[in-house]
């Protein structure tokens, strides 16, 4: 959270007038105001790192398939460069879902 001079000030005679429980009060809501409009729900987070894994693996299959049909329109290096993004975050994305799991059977087994 960036606090300005503006803000110490009024901080400031807010603390003066009114004492140190109000102070902390408006911090605290100006703080839950300027992260609800950034918060997101971890499943959403998953979903949006699934979807652009997808689309970088359908991305990859579009670009070979149009070498094959014309391959003067593709170059080579963007196919492969494609193919390493995609590889990269499958790899991610294999590595992520075996620590959960792994992490999900250690909780499990200490109960």
């Amino acid at each position: 959270m960036k606090v300005n001079n503006f803000d110490m000030l009024n901080m400031s005679k807010t603390f003066s007038s009114t004492g140190y429980k109000s102070v902390t009060s408006n911090l605290t809501s100006a703080a839950e105001v300027s992260t609800d409009k950034y918060r997101k729900s971890f499943d959403s987070y998953l979903l949006d790192a699934v979807s652009k894994m997808n689309d970088q693996q359908i991305e990859v299959d579009a670009l070979s398939e149009r070498a094959i049909v014309d391959p003067e329109s593709v170059d080579i290096h963007d196919i492969t460069t494609a193919m390493a993004k995609a590889q990269m975050s499958l790899s991610l994305a294999k590595t992520v879902v075996d620590r959960v799991v792994t992490g999900w059977n250690e909780i499990t087994t200490t109960r």
